[in-house]
Order: structure tokens, then C-alpha cells, then sequence
């Protein structure tokens, strides 16, 4: 990565730093975004970046921040940064806005905000043939403490140390439970389970984060026929699914092959997240001319 995009500019990357006492960096006041790009060989398109950046957006405004560049403004910075790194491989990108006002106090309003999104070169974030889980004893935050629909950094401790948990135990990732001791969603995905045939994954009211890529698998379900029941789902029911799965833009579609010490099915990808994950890698890479529309190409 040579360059970052901030605050309206094209930067070399050494340049985008920030003082010690940056609010953001003590209190987590910050709002973030997800988005990857995809290179198929011949081009490179962004995946869904109109609806990151509408919930880059929502995010702001719930924890009372506004960000001055609008929704196009920031796909088309997004496009020039791609360009100004000249990828040609699968990204990751970030958007953040931050409370950049060097101070200690805790009354936001008003203060200097910064604006800047990073980009760097990006595989697989979890194990394509499948993953291990644990359900640990941290329980997802709730929306009555923090709010849950906004992808917030400091409400992402939670996510932390429920992944350290999980790794300390021996286990590649975490469900979280929510505060009613139903499944919530992994560190940093949704989850999916699937019992005889059809998907089944917590309602948004769950305390989940409402993912793009979770709004996907439920679309391309419906192509491939695959009914989707958003439901409560009770702990003891990630043992005896027949598959689970993890979905987020980094996780894309990963297979959960053990909760807990207990195999899912017969401890391997079972057959309806592959026929999923398949059509899905299909979309991003813009192989599928339905959702093309959902692609903003770079280059």
C-alpha cells in the first residue's frame, strides 16, 4: 500500500498518522467500514459499496458524528485510491472517521473529525475448508448498552476478547451468545445454520450487526431456491445442524466444521455452503450479469 485518502486527499501512507492524543485512540469514537474489491484476472470492481457506505453513514449519525462526503463522493475516492495503488489482486479496504480532536473529554460535540480510508492486498481471513468455533462465555453486547446497528470501534473490544477467548482455548474463532443466551454471530461475522435444506440465522433484533454480506447469502438463497427463516437460534442447535457457517466481508462464506468440541455433520463443508459460497464467488468476481449492478468497477 503507497497511498491513503484523507480527509479529501491522496496521501502517501507514512504521512496518514495521528497525534497520541487523539480522542478515537482512547475512547473509541470511531465508525468503520468493511468493503473488499475483487480481481477477477481482467478487472477489478469493488463489492457493494454504495450500501458500505450508506451504513458508514447510519453509523456516523448514530453515535452523533456527520461525515461531510457524501455516499458517490466516497465511492469515487474509494475508485481513485485503488487506482493511485495500482492493485491487481484481491483488496481490503477501510473507511474510518474518527474523532481526531486531541483532547480528554468525552463530550463529542462539535469536535474535529477526520475522514480517511486505507486499502491493502487481501486473501482468505479465515480457513476456506472450515473453521472451529467456540461459544464463550462473553455475551454480545446489547442494544440497550451500545448501539449495536452502528459499526463503532470501541463497541469491537467485545469482539476482541471473545476471539481471545475462543484462541486461548484452541479454537480458529468465537460465537458470541446474545444477552438472552440465544446465538448471536461470531467476532466478526454472521452465522448461519442449515437444517434440512433450509438456512436459518438471528434476527437482526439479536444484537447482531445487520452485515452486507449476510443481506447477500439471503438473496442468493433465493435464487438457488434455498428458503431462509430469520429466527432465534438456541445454542444446543449449532450441534445438531446439519451445516453452519460464518458470512462477512472478510469471512465471505466460511464453513463451521466443529462447535465446541462436537463435529458439524461429518466435520466437512457440507453441500449447501458450498453451492452457496461457489454462486458467491461467482457474484463478487462478476461472473453472474444479475448482480452486476451490485459492482463498482475500478479499472
Amino acid at each position: 500500500m503507497k497511498y491513503a485518502w484523507v480527509n479529501g486527499k491522496i496521501i502517501p501512507y507514512q504521512e496518514a498518522v495521528v497525534p497520541i492524543l487523539t480522542h478515537a485512540l482512547h475512547y473509541g469514537t470511531s465508525v468503520f467500514e468493511g468493503i473488499r474489491a475483487y480481481w477477477n484476472g481482467k478487472e477489478l470492481n469493488i463489492f457493494r459499496a454504495r450500501e458500505h457506505y450508506e451504513r458508514f453513514h447510519r453509523s456516523a449519525r448514530i453515535i452523533g458524528l456527520k461525515i461531510k462526503y457524501s455516499v458517490d463522493e466516497l465511492i469515487n475516492a474509494t475508485v481513485e485510491l485503488l487506482k493511485a495503488n495500482e492493485f491487481r489482486e484481491d483488496v481490503y479496504i477501510r473507511p474510518i472517521h474518527f474523532v481526531s480532536a486531541q483532547t480528554i473529554t468525552l463530550d463529542i460535540r462539535d469536535l474535529e473529525t477526520t475522514t480517511a480510508i486505507l486499502a491493502i492486498p487481501f486473501g482468505k481471513y479465515l480457513q476456506p475448508s472450515g473453521v472451529r468455533a467456540k461459544v464463550v462465555s462473553w455475551r454480545r453486547v446489547h442494544s440497550t448498552m451500545m448501539p449495536v446497528k452502528a459499526k463503532v470501534g470501541g463497541i469491537y473490544v467485545n469482539s476482541v476478547i471473545a476471539l481471545l477467548d475462543a484462541k486461548v482455548s484452541g479454537f480458529d474463532e468465537a460465537i458470541l451468545l446474545d444477552h438472552e443466551g440465544f446465538v448471536a454471530e461470531g467476532s466478526g461475522e454472521n452465522i448461519f445454520i442449515v437444517k434440512n435444506g433450509e438456512l436459518h440465522t438471528p434476527p437482526i433484533y439479536s444484537s447482531i450487526l445487520e452485515g452486507i454480506t449476510r443481506d447477500t447469502v439471503i438473496k442468493l438463497a433465493a435464487d438457488l431456491g434455498i428458503k431462509v427463516i430469520e429466527r432465534r437460534i438456541a445454542r444446543e442447535e449449532l450441534y445438531t445442524a446439519d451445516e453452519v457457517f460464518f458470512v462477512g466481508t472478510a469471512a465471505e462464506i466460511t464453513p463451521v466444521i466443529n462447535v465446541d468440541g462436537r463435529d458439524i455433520g461429518d466435520g466437512r463443508p457440507g453441500p449447501v455452503t458450498t453451492r452457496l459460497r461457489d454462486y458467491f464467488m461467482r457474484v463478487v468476481r462478476g461472473e453472474v450479469d444479475k448482480y452486476r449492478h451490485w459492482l463498482t468497477p475500478v479499472y
